[in-house]
Formats: C-alpha cells, sequence, structure tokens
C-alpha cells in the first residue's frame, strides 16, 4: 500500500519499481548464473524497487561470464554487491563483476540490496531474509518485509506491523497498520486514520495524531495540519509552520516545497531561500538540484543561480560526482560543470554507486566505471 500526498513522491510503500536517477532493488529466484548476457530496464529514479518474474527454474553456477558482462535487470551496487538477474537466474556479483553471492533457495523469487548485511527476498507469498552466503538468515514468515536500519526491520506478522531485530526477534510487536524504517532514532509508524513515531523500544515519542507524515530526514519531518504541510521537529514540535501545498524531505540544508502550481526550496528555519517560481525541481545533491525551465533541464545552487543551463531532455540527481541526462533520446553522464564526461550513447542509465553505474545497452543492462568502461566477466 502506498499514501502520497499532491505534489509528493509516496511513503510508506513495501514493494515498488525500479528508477533511473534513484534507488534500485531487483529480483528473482535462485541458483546463479549460467553465461550472463542480458537485462531488462529500470528508469532512474529514488524509490525502493523490485520486480517479480513467475516460475523461477534452478540453474547450475556459470564458470565464467561474459564479455561484456550484461544482464536482463540489475541493481545499483549496496554494501560491495549488485542483484542481477538473467532470465530466472538470480545472484549478486561484486564490483569487478565476480559472482559474489548465491541464492541458496530456487524458490526465491523476489529480493532486495543488502542493507546492514541482510537482504529481504520473498519466496511464495512470505519473506525473510538473506544473509551474506545467500542462506536465509531470518527464514520466510512475513506477510510484508523492509531492509533493516539502524538494527531494525519493519515487517508484518498476520495483519499489523512491527519490528524484528537481525536475530527475527520480536523487538516492537506487531500492532501498526503501517511501518516505515528508522532514522535518527525515530520510525514513522500509522494507526487507523493516525500517524505517529516510535523509538526503538516501541515507546510513541510522537504521538499517533498527524494526518499525514514523512520519516525524519536531517532532524525534520514533513506533517499535514488540516490541508497544507509544514515540518516537525523529532519532539513533535512544529518548527515550521504549515504553509505550503506541498512539501518534500530535508536535503543538505534545504527542502523542496510547492506553492500552487510551482516549487521553491526553504532552510530549516522556514526562511524561503530559493522562490517558488519553478515549473518543478528535484532535491539538492551534491549542491545542485535539476530543475525543469522553460521544458528543459538544468541545475541550480543553493542561492536559486542557475549553474547548468537548461539543456537537456532529462536530467537526474548528481552521485559520485556525476549525473545522468538526457539528449536526442539518448542518456550519458555530466560533471559538476555540464560537461558531458560520459557521452549520451545509451537507451537508459542509473546514477552511480560505490563506483558502478547502470547503463541499458539495446535490450540488455550492465555497469561501467566513470570513465565510462563496460564492466565484463574478467573486470573493466
Amino acid at each position: 500500500m502506498k499514501m502520497s500526498h499532491s505534489g509528493r513522491k509516496p511513503r510508506l510503500a513495501t514493494l515498488g519499481s525500479l528508477g533511473l536517477g534513484l534507488s534500485t532493488l531487483m529480483a528473482c529466484s535462485s541458483g546463479l548464473l549460467s553465461g550472463i548476457a542480458q537485462r531488462v530496464a529500470q528508469p532512474p529514479r529514488q524509490v525502493t524497487t523490485m520486480l517479480q518474474f513467475i516460475n523461477p527454474q534452478p540453474v547450475a553456477l556459470a564458470s565464467a561470464m561474459t564479455s561484456p558482462l550484461l544482464f536482463d535487470s540489475v541493481s545499483d551496487f549496496s554494501e560491495g554487491v549488485a542483484l542481477v538477474r538473467l532470465k530466472s537466474q538470480l545472484a549478486y556479483i561484486d564490483r569487478d563483476g565476480k559472482l559474489s553471492i548465491r541464492v541458496a533457495d530456487e524458490n526465491v523469487t523476489v529480493a532486495a540490496d543488502y542493507a546492514e548485511g541482510l537482504a529481504m527476498a520473498q519466496a511464495g507469498a512470505f519473506f525473510g531474509y538473506l544473509d551474506r552466503s545467500g542462506s536465509w538468515a531470518i527464514p520466510v514468515q512475513f506477510r510484508k518485509a523492509k531492509s533493516f536500519s539502524e538494527g531494525l526491520a519493519a515487517v508484518q506478522g498476520g495483519t499489523k506491523y512491527g519490528y524484528v531485530n537481525p536475530q527475527g526477534e520480536w523487538v516492537i510487536e506487531p500492532q501498526f497498520d503501517l511501518a516505515e524504517r528508522f532514522v535518527n532514532g525515530r520510525a514513522l509508524v500509522k494507526l487507523e486514520d493516525t500517524y505517529g513515531y516510535v523509538d526503538p523500544a516501541g515507546r510513541q515519542v510522537i504521538p499517533l495524531a498527524l494526518k499525514d507524515a514523512w520519516s525524519f530526514a536531517e532532524s525534520l519531518a514533513v506533517a499535514r495540519v488540516d490541508q497544507l504541510y509544514g515540518y516537525i521537529d523529532t519532539n513533535g514540535e512544529m518548527v515550521i509552520a504549515p504553509r505550503y501545498d506541498g512539501a518534500f524531505s530535508f536535503s543538505e540544508g534545504l527542502a523542496r516545497v510547492r506553492q500552487g502550481r510551482t516549487f521553491g526550496f526553504v532552510n530549516p528555519e522556514g526562511t524561503m531561500v530559493v522562490e517558488p517560481t519553478l515549473t518543478f525541481a528535484s532535491d539538492f545533491s551534491e549542491g545542485l538540484a535539476a530543475v525543469l525551465i522553460e521544458g528543459q533541464w538544468g541545475y541550480i545552487d543553493p542561492t536559486g543561480r542557475v549553474a547548468i543551463a537548461p539543456q537537456f531532455d532529462y536530467a537526474a540527481d548528481f552521485s559520485e560526482g556525476l549525473a545522468v541526462a538526457q539528449q536526442a533520446g539518448r542518456y550519458g553522464y555530466i560533471t559538476p560543470e555540464g560537461v558531458w564526461a560520459i557521452e549520451p550513447q545509451y537507451a537508459n542509465a542509473g546514477k552511480f554507486s560505490e563506483g558502478r553505474g547502470r547503463v541499458q545497452i539495446g535490450n540488455q543492462w550492465g555497469f561501467i566505471d566513470p570513465e565510462g568502461n563496460l564492466l565484463s566477466g574478467s573486470g573493466f
């Protein structure tokens, strides 16, 4: 189930679909790679994501990778590995393209990136968590599950959500209709029609009295009063008055807000730093925010000054010094100066993570390094 408000991205989602500029999770079945050579697209976006595939089949471990190394689908690198899929085969590779983790249970149809050493995975209708060997660390038993954060994971036991530790023990008994991950010792939860926050012991540190809210980011969280949005602190105090039609999480000291149909940015004191005149904008990342100006994408700095002139058909957030941008239907990567570091040549592309970027070549996906070299079975 997803919840959102006008002009805002969804919260409290359990599964989503991959995106081209934001985080990506992927999934599939057992076995491992038998000769790896294909990859299906997931456009870049920032949402937690998974793909589901039907009728997985066990396969033998491949003795060698192909060159170049291409798959049906891939995720971003996380904790040193990336989830990859070739037909019904599911595995994790390392940054050199070597097979790193074999998913032991051939019934696994959905898996996520590793977080705090564990990866959420689905077998049949239920979820559990894989360890770094690809075996079950927490056996399949939950109806829904989310990745670990600050030592706890939100899972659904029966019809309610609670939190378990890495041993699979209930730390907060299932009692909520929805639950989010912990951020700075606070987790957003929902019961019936109201939202609040609990601490790692399950105590309500902010009562369930809000009609809409988001997880904390940089010690502030979006909250709604009547039909307008403002920001609360970790004590539940409204520190930025609810006066916006839409609001987003803080990132690098600024938060994107919407007034009417246009966007601007406020600081933690609630001062409008960038006036709400933008047709659309993304959050700040590495000192720049992608903005839409007269039908073209460019970037502004934290003062609102145009840092990279609008010239792209699409532009994503910067990550590890590079950002995906699109021109003439092809995707490449630009530097913070707006210069092409990797020329637009791909059918699709995703952000750089741990030194590797996802790129689509035809109907397949692979990885490149910051110089644009394609990963092969023997490295670059």
